[in-house]
């Protein structure tokens, strides 16, 4: 199984198909195989592109430290960087997910040369795990000793979606409350990369991807109807939609 050194973390990635590469990063107590995996996303792209997906930092089969100060800044974007330096890519195409959908958003901020075409899923403006209050309460919801004891809804998700997933619940709660800034859409007022930004129309989680895309130049919006924040990533309009995005995307 493919690992690399990223500053001392070893993370684990798959590496999957020919072609260009399609980066991506998953969401928040998921992993590689779970977000992208199970939900199709190896079978629709490998026939046409190399697919790298990592396992985050705290999550999968990658190291999970327990400080926060392992997971904040700009700490797991960088860590995609040193995964496609390691793999000597000098530009890919990239769709994150949720919390891997933060971090893509970062990416294009921060990285925007190395990266021809972006998909940011699962993510608004304004959405409440982007609230402190929200996130302590989903911190201590992961720490509790007895989850029967949490009783804010959002919370209770959160725990029992880590637990599902056999999650290192102390190495999450040191992601979740870690110090990670949101990123102002004033950051993308010269973006020239093409954005795809794609939420469910039934998602309560994420706030306004309206407003994401509104806010970054050369993006467009797709709403997959009926589909909230679980079960989005399997949709196969999505699917459908991604290809014909990374197919128009620039050399």
């Amino acid at each position: 199984m493919p690992f690399f050194n990223s500053d001392g973390v070893k993370i684990h990635f798959e590496d999957q198909g020919s072609g260009a590469p399609v980066i991506l990063v998953h969401g928040f107590a998921s992993r590689a195989e779970h977000n992208w995996g199970i939900t199709g996303w190896y079978k629709t792209l490998a026939p046409n592109y190399r697919v790298i997906a990592l396992d985050c930092r705290g999550h999968g089969q990658s190291d999970k430290p327990h400080d926060v100060n392992a997971y904040g800044g700009r700490v797991m974007e960088e860590d995609v960087i040193r995964l496609i330096d390691h793999l000597g890519i000098r530009r890919a195409l990239l769709m994150g997910y949720s919390m891997g959908g933060h971090l893509a958003m970062g990416l294009l901020a921060h990285h925007p040369d190395r990266f021809r075409a972006v998909v940011l899923g699962g993510i608004g403006v304004g959405g409440g795990v982007s609230r402190p209050e929200e996130r302590k309460r989903i911190v201590a919801a992961l720490l509790a000793t007895d989850a029967s004891t949490v009783t804010e809804l959002r919370a209770r998700q959160f725990r029992q979606f880590a637990e599902a997933n056999k999650n290192d619940l102390k190495a999450l709660a040191a992601c979740m409350g870690s110090k990670r800034p949101p990123i102002p859409l004033h950051e993308f007022t010269n973006n020239m990369v093409p954005v795809l930004v794609v939420a469910g129309t039934k998602d309560d989680v994420i706030g306004r991807p309206e407003d994401l895309a509104i806010g970054i130049p050369h993006a467009q919006l797709l709403k997959l109807q009926g589909r909230d924040h679980l079960n989005a990533p399997g949709d196969k309009n999505y699917h459908l939609a991604v290809l014909k995005f990374f197919a128009s995307a620039p050399a």
